[in-house]
C-alpha cells in the first residue's frame, strides 16, 4: 500500500483527512518532545545509534521526525502470511480481513456453557484442531495460558502444540526474554529450516507496549528478535480511556499512535524492511465497576480509528473484536460479537482476533467459537458486498417474466441460490417452529455442542508429517533440558 496515502481508506470512517494528519503531526511532536520509555540498554542504544536522542538514566528516547518518517517509508505495506506446510495462507494488507481466536485467556468454559474452569494443554490441542477445521477462522492463535505447564516453558509449549497438531499460520507472541528465540528454533524445525521461516513465515508475534508511552523489557528483546530473525510483528498498543490514555476517545488513538509508531521505529532500526503489523488491544475502562472492555463499542471505534492511521502509513491492521464481555454464551454474547466483528471489518482491518472468548477476554468456549465461525461467515459475506453485474441485476429475466412471474423454477436461479448468499452452518436456527419443535426444540448452544463434537469426531487432524514431528520434539527436549523441566502433557517423549 501507498505510504502517507488515503487510497486505501476502509467503507466505515470515523475520521476525515484532515483529521487523520493532524493526528500524525501531534504524534510526531509527541515523539520529539515527550519521547517513550524503552527499558532495555540494548533498545536503547539501537535507536541512539540511529539517530534518537536518548536518556539512558531516564531510559527515555526521542525521535526527530526525520527518523520516524525514514522507518515508516520501510515498513513492506503487505507481506504473505504461509501454512505449516509453506502453502499461502492470506495476504495482510489491504482492506481484506481474516479471523482468529482471542489469545492468552486463563479459563475454559466446558461444553454445559456454565461450568468455568483453568485453562490446560489439553485444552489447547481441542481448540487447534476444531479451529483447523472452521472454515471462517482464517488464522489460529495461541488461545490460551496453560495452568499445567510450567510458566517458563508455555510460550514455545503452545505454538509446539499447534504445530503437532494444525497446519493453518498462526497469531501469537511470548511473555519472556528467550520466548521469541525458543519459538523460532521449534517453528524452523517443523517447516525446514530458519532460513525457510525467514523466507515464508509461519506466524505473525504479537508484542504489546505499556501504556502509556512504554516498552518492557521483554517486549524490547522480542521486537529485537523478531526483526532481526524475520519474524512479522504485531505491535499491540492497548489505550485505555481515562486509565491508560485520556478519557477522551480521539486522545486515545493519539496515545496508541504514539506507541506503535516507536515501536515501528526499534524495529526498523533493528532490520530495515522488517514486516509490521499496526495492531491494537483498546479497552473500555468502565468507571461503575473498574471492567476493562473490549467489546464496547468505543473500544471498537478506537480501532477504526487507528486503523485509518495504520492504512494512512500503508501497513496491515489488526484489532481484538468478534468476542463478548458476556459471561455466558447468550444474548449479550451475540450482540457484542457480530456488532464488533462487523465494524472492524467495514474498518478494513486484516487481523481481527477475539472469536470465541467471553468475560473481557478471560474465558474460552469451544462451543463460542464454533457459534463465532458462522458470525465471521456472515461478516466476510458483508465484506463481499453486492456483485453488479449484467447477469446478477437480471434485468432481461425480470423483463422476461413480467408481472407474477415464477423466478423459483428459472436457470437463474438454480445457478445463484447457493452461490450469492452465505449459507450458515446447523449451529443457525432457519426452519420454521414446527420443524425446530419437531427436532427436539434444541437452543443455539445445543446445536453448537453437536457439531463441535461432530467435528472432533469425524475431522481428520492436519498432524505434523512423522519426520518434522521427530525434529520438532527433539528441539523441545533440549529446551526441557535447558530449563530442567523432566515432562509434558502432550510430549515429547
Amino acid at each position: 500500500m501507498k505510504k502517507f496515502s488515503f487510497e486505501s481508506q476502509p467503507a466505515l470512517r470515523l475520521l476525515t483527512n484532515e483529521q487523520i494528519v493532524s493526528l500524525h503531526e501531534r504524534a510526531l511532536r509527541i515523539l520529539h518532545n515527550t519521547g517513550v520509555k524503552f527499558d532495555s540498554a540494548e533498545a536503547l542504544h539501537i535507536l541512539e545509534e540511529q539517530g534518537a536522542i536518548v536518556d539512558h538514566e531516564g531510559k527515555i528516547a526521542k525521535f526527530p521526525a526525520p527518523m520516524v518518517l525514514n522507518a515508516l517509508n520501510q515498513v513492506p505495506g503487505s507481506f504473505d502470511l504461509y501454512q505449516r506446510d509453506g502453502a499461502l495462507a492470506v495476504e495482510l494488507g489491504g482492506n481484506q480481513s481474516y479471523f482468529d481466536p482471542g489469545s492468552a485467556v486463563l479459563k475454559f468454559m466446558e461444553s454445559d456453557g456454565k461450568t468455568v474452569r483453568p485453562t490446560v494443554a489439553k485444552d489447547l490441542v481441542q481448540l487447534s484442531l476444531l479451529g483447523d477445521a472452521l472454515e471462517n477462522i482464517d488464522l489460529l492463535s495461541t488461545a490460551l495460558v496453560m495452568h499445567d505447564v510450567p510458566v517458563e516453558i508455555g510460550d514455545v509449549y503452545r505454538f509446539y502444540l499447534i504445530l503437532k497438531n494444525a497446519g493453518k499460520a498462526t497469531i501469537g507472541g511470548a511473555f519472556s526474554v528467550e520466548g521469541i528465540k525458543r519459538i523460532r528454533d521449534v517453528l524452523a524445525a517443523a517447516v525446514g529450516g530458519y532460513e525457510e521461516l525467514r523466507a515464508r513465515p509461519r506466524i505473525v508475534a504479537d508484542i504489546c507496549s505499556s501504556a502509556p508511552l512504554k516498552w518492557t523489557h521483554i517486549s524490547c528483546q522480542n521486537v529485537i528478535d523478531c526483526a532481526r530473525w524475520g519474524l512479522p510483528i504485531e505491535f499491540i498498543s492497548v489505550p485505555m480511556p481515562g486509565a491508560c490514555s485520556p478519557a477522551t476517545l480521539a486522545g486515545s488513538v493519539l496515545v496508541h499512535t504514539v506507541e506503535v509508531l516507536s515501536g515501528i521505529v526499534l524495529a526498523q532500526c533493528v532490520s530495515p524492511g522488517a514486516k509490521v503489523v499496526y495492531g491494537g488491544a483498546p479497552m473500555h475502562f468502565d468507571m461503575r465497576y473498574s471492567t476493562t472492555s473490549l467489546s464496547a463499542l468505543e473500544a471498537t471505534m478506537i480501532s477504526v480509528c487507528y486503523a485509518q492511521m495504520g492504512k494512512y502509513y500503508g501497513l496491515p491492521t489488526h484489532t481484538y473484536a468478534c468476542l463478548s464481555d458476556a459471561k455466558e454464551i447468550d444474548a449479550q454474547a451475540g450482540l457484542e460479537t457480530g456488532m464488533s466483528g462487523m465494524l472492524a471489518l467495514l474498518g478494513g482491518i486484516n487481523v481481527i482476533s477475539g472469536p470465541g472468548v467471553l468475560d473481557f477476554c478471560t474465558i474460552i468456549s469451544m462451543e463460542k467459537l464454533m457459534i463465532d465461525n458462522d458470525i465471521c461467515g456472515m461478516v466476510k459475506r458483508l465484506g463481499k458486498g453486492v456483485a453488479f453485474t449484467e447477469e446478477t441485476v437480471a434485468e432481461e429475466l425480470i423483463s422476461s417474466l413480467g408481472p407474477g412471474g415464477d423466478f423459483l423454477s428459472t436457470e437463474h436461479t438454480f445457478h445463484w441460490f447457493k452461490k450469492e448468499p452465505y449459507l450458515p452452518s446447523a449451529v443457525i436456527e432457519r426452519s420454521n417452529r414446527d420443524v425446530w419443535e419437531a427436532m427436539g426444540a434444541k437452543t443455539t448452544l445445543v446445536r453448537a455442542r453437536e457439531r463441535v463434537e461432530e467435528m472432533l469426531k469425524k475431522g481428520t487432524p492436519n498432524l505434523l508429517a512423522p519426520e518434522k514431528a521427530g525434529e520438532v520434539d527433539r528441539v523441545m527436549k533440549e529446551i526441557m533440558k535447558e530449563l530442567k523441566i523432566p515432562q509434558l502433557p502432550f510430549g515429547p517423549q
